[in-house]
C-alpha cells in the first residue's frame, strides 16, 4: 500500500501539470502555425508575429492594458501594504473589525455586483463633481479597490510570523523607526512584497468583467478586445500575443524568484555572522 500511494501522487500530480501547462504549450506552437484555422497544423510560419505588429487595434488595447496593470499593482502594493501593517501591528485599535471586513469584501464579493456598485458610484461622481471620466481612470480605480485587499492578505499574513525581537533589538541599539523599517523590516518582507506586486498587476492584466462595467466607450483593454474576438472567431493573432504575455509574464516570475532567493540567502549570511560575532 505504501509503495502504489507514491505512484498515485506522482500520476495525480503529472495529470495536474499537463491539465494545467499543455493548453498554454499547444497556445504557443499554433503562435507559428501558417494556418487561419487555430486547430489546424499547416507548418511553420511567423506570419500571424508580422500580422500583430501591424493591428493597431491589438497593440493599443495590450498597452491599455499593460499601463492599467501597472499603475494598479503599484498603487495596490502601497496601499495593501499599509492596510497589512494596520492589520497585523495594531490588533485593537478602534474599527478594526470594520476595517478588516471592508479589506476582506472585495475576496469574497462577486465581481458582478462589484462591477455594479463601482458603476453607479462613478456616475453619481461624475454628476455631482464631473469626474472621473470613464476610461482608464476609472478602471484603475476599479482594479486598485480589489487588488489591495490581496496584497494586504499577502502582507498581513508575512507579518504574522515576523521575530519583531529583530526590530526591537536595532531600537535598543539607537536606531530611528524609520532605518529599522528601511534596513530591517522591508528586506524581511520584501518576498511578500514581490509576490502582491505580481499577483496585482496579474489580476489587473486577466481582469474582464469589473472593468466592462467602468470602462468608458473609447477604452478597450486586451480581455475586453479577445473576448469580443472569441465571439466572431479566434484569430491567430491572439496566440502570439498569449505567447508573448506567457514568456514575459515566466521571465518576471524567473527573475522575482531569483531576487527573492538572493535576499534570503543574504538574510541567511547576515544571521550567521551574527551569530558569531555574539
Amino acid at each position: 500500500m505504501t509503495d502504489r500511494m507514491p505512484r498515485l501522487l506522482f500520476v495525480a500530480l503529472a495529470f495536474g501539470y499537463a491539465f494545467l501547462y499543455v493548453p498554454i504549450l499547444t497556445l504557443i506552437v499554433y503562435s507559428f502555425n501558417e494556418s487561419r484555422l487555430v486547430t489546424v497544423w499547416s507548418g511553420f510560419s511567423l506570419k500571424w508575429w508580422g500580422e500583430l505588429l501591424r493591428n493597431e487595434t491589438m497593440l493599443d488595447a495590450a498597452l491599455l492594458s499593460f499601463q492599467i496593470a501597472l499603475v494598479n499593482a503599484c498603487v495596490a502594493t502601497v496601499l495593501g501594504t499599509m492596510a497589512g501593517f494596520a492589520l497585523a501591528r495594531y490588533p485593537r485599535f478602534a474599527g478594526r473589525t470594520a476595517f478588516a471586513g471592508l479589506i476582506a469584501a472585495p475576496l469574497v464579493m462577486p465581481e458582478v455586483i462589484m462591477g455594479i456598485a463601482t458603476l453607479l458610484l462613478f456616475v453619481a461622481l461624475d454628476q455631482l463633481l464631473g469626474w472621473p471620466e470613464r476610461g482608464f481612470t476609472t478602471i484603475a480605480i476599479a482594479h486598485i479597490t480589489f487588488s489591495l485587499a490581496f496584497v494586504a492578505v499577502v502582507v498581513q499574513s508575512r507579518l504574522a510570523d515576523f521575530d519583531r525581537s529583530v526590530e526591537e533589538a536595532a531600537m535598543d541599539l539607537g536606531a530611528r523607526p524609520f532605518t529599522v523599517f528601511r534596513t530591517i523590516t522591508l528586506p524581511l518582507i520584501a518576498p511578500a512584497l514581490v509576490s502582491g506586486w505580481l499577483l496585482a498587476f496579474t489580476l489587473s492584466m486577466d481582469d474582464l468583467i469589473l472593468t466592462q462595467f467602468v470602462a468608458g466607450p473609447q477604452s478597450q483593454t486586451l480581455p475586453m478586445l479577445i473576448y469580443s474576438s472569441v465571439r466572431l472567431g479566434v484569430s491567430p493573432q491572439v496566440n502570439v500575443l498569449a505567447t508573448i504575455i506567457v514568456t514575459v509574464v515566466a521571465i518576471a516570475v524567473v527573475i522575482a524568484g531569483w531576487l527573492m532567493n538572493r535576499t534570503r540567502q543574504r538574510q541567511m549570511r547576515d544571521v550567521q555572522a551574527a551569530a558569531r560575532a555574539a
